[in-house]
């Protein structure tokens, strides 16, 4: 089965590129409150006509003009970029007679017609998450209606489908002299800084298939993210299939503060130690005195727009260093061990605590969790979640005593019954490791998700092992970086049809 990832380029566009490149961001921004305004527009007619008690025929013409799919999205912005409303201009005859002539958005030909229906999409996916939000199908924290986006000078990002003609595609990588570039509809060829080898090589052996392009203005420069679907790792680098009736080769991974990573086996034996990086807490000197000086400025000067620009510079260098740090951490884990356990962290909960929030923000666990998770996929390995009740902390490795009275200063677990005297991360991860060979006997003997069996040190609670997928949730992007991919075998990714895409919902 095919696997999606992506490839990140650091652009090296000239003058007018920069230029044109601003100019499909701020058309994507304009489609996409465009859009908004005829999705509001029609729902308010929709309520209108509810209050003065319209037919039913009428109430229900009404209800079906309400733009909430994708297409009925971008077919409402076509008609609208078209109409009198978007644009016209008058014409004076030489006696005196005054004419319309509707020209509709008369800047609509200047940028690629791909930007304002992926804006489009990018809308119909707000609604559709926010309606399932308030029905409770969709689960985790509430989320609100899309809003209007804000002009900026130092964000903005449009994306573009790849359309293949024949046998060329709308998006190449490394045409022509510059191999170093990234070829886009209505843009042309864009330099890149980093080399497009590895990627250029699997697309001309057919192991990747490209599936579009999205652009960002970053604070410092322009980047560009290639989506391809790309053929599974080689055998050589994936983890051999165990059998069915294996239940050993589990490794806990206890996440921390102090120590970022803490993985070891059931007995104890350490695999892996990583001191967290704490680069917020290094770069919290400079990001105060940065702050103090965009306060000083005048508001809407230059001056405090350079100011701010300064900061934002700061905070993406600390993100990309925590990027690194954690992509460094993950790759070791993954491909050293084949079957990793983690625990179920109420992460947004323990942000809640002022005392933790910034430590706990700075550690990046869920993101650690979450590149381990589709890197591990990749590699044909296995992880599991830990029930989030389950005392790995409390509990000793060797004998099974639940100690209560441990605190979060005690940084060594020491057994009162058997004597055991351990690391307190360590012991965590034994514990973690266990768990899972318990909850991996017990399925295999077709015993309840939910019970106790022999070696199952589950204190109480489902078992959660649903993860979240690539590219969900706040602050997070789909496949962050591509392992080594020379030596894959030659196949053609597979093509997965697209789903239909239904009406979302409604709003009453």
């Amino acid at each position: 089965m095919a696997r999606h990832t992506t490839f990140r380029f650091c652009l090296d566009p000239t003058v007018e590129q920069k230029v044109a490149l601003a100019r499909h961001a701020g058309a994507a921004r304009f489609a996409y409150n465009q859009c908004l305004r005829l999705h509001l527009d029609a729902r308010e007619h929709h309520r209108a006509l509810i209050r003065r008690c319209a037919g039913a025929d009428a109430v229900d013409q009404a209800r079906d003009g309400v733009p909430w799919s994708r297409f009925s999205l971008i077919n409402a912005y076509n008609s609208w970029k078209r109409s009198e409303a978007a644009g016209r201009r008058f014409l004076v005859t030489g006696d005196g007679v005054v004419e319309v002539e509707v020209t509709g958005l008369a800047w609509r030909g200047e940028v690629s017609a791909q930007v304002f229906e992926e804006a489009a999409v990018d809308l119909s996916r707000g609604l559709a998450a926010w309606t399932a939000s308030r029905s409770g199908k969709r689960k985790g924290r509430p989320i609100g209606h899309p809003r209007f986006k804000r002009k900026s000078h130092t964000a903005g990002s449009f994306r573009m489908r790849n359309k293949t003609t024949g046998a060329s595609a709308s998006i190449q990588v490394g045409t022509g002299d510059h191999l170093r570039s990234v070829s886009l509809p209505r843009l042309g060829s864009i330099q890149v800084r980093e080399d497009t080898r590895r990627l250029r090589r699997m697309i001309a052996t057919g192991r990747a298939r490209t599936l579009q392009a999205t652009i960002t203005r970053g604070v410092r420069r322009w980047w560009v993210t290639v989506t391809v679907e790309t053929a599974d790792l080689h055998p050589v680098v994936q983890h051999p299939t165990r059998a069915v009736d294996d239940t050993t080769g589990w490794v806990g991974v206890d996440r921390g503060l102090h120590d970022l990573v803490v993985a070891g086996t059931r007995d104890g034996t350490e695999t892996l130690r990583v001191q967290a990086p704490k680069v917020l807490v290094a770069g919290l000197r400079q990001q105060r005195r940065l702050a103090r000086a965009v306060s000083r400025k005048k508001r809407g000067s230059t001056n405090r727009r350079k100011a701010a620009a300064r900061v934002a510079r700061h905070h993406s260098r600390v993100q990309d260093t925590l990027q690194h740090y954690l992509h460094q951490v993950s790759n070791q884990l993954v491909k050293n061990h084949d079957r990793l356990v983690l625990e179920d962290l109420n992460i947004t909960g323990i942000m809640s605590n002022r005392r933790l929030a910034r430590a706990v923000g700075d550690a990046a666990w869920g993101e650690l969790a979450r590149q381990i998770t589709y890197k591990q996929a990749w590699r044909n390995g296995q992880v599991m979640v830990a029930d989030r009740w389950f005392p790995s902390s409390k509990t000793c490795s060797s004998c099974g005593t639940l100690r209560k009275d441990l605190t979060l200063k005690d940084r060594t677990y020491t057994c009162g019954t058997c004597g055991l005297v351990l690391d307190r991360d360590l012991n965590a991860a034994a514990n973690l490791a266990a768990w899972a060979e318990g909850h991996t006997r017990a399925v295999q003997n077709g015993a309840a998700s939910g019970g106790a069996r022999d070696g199952d040190r589950q204190a109480a609670g489902p078992v959660i092992n649903a993860c979240r997928r690539d590219g969900t949730g706040p602050h997070t992007r789909v496949g962050e970086t591509s392992p080594d991919d020379a030596g894959t075998p030659i196949q053609t990714a597979l093509q997965r049809p697209e789903p239909e895409d239904a009406r979302e919902g409604r709003c009453p």
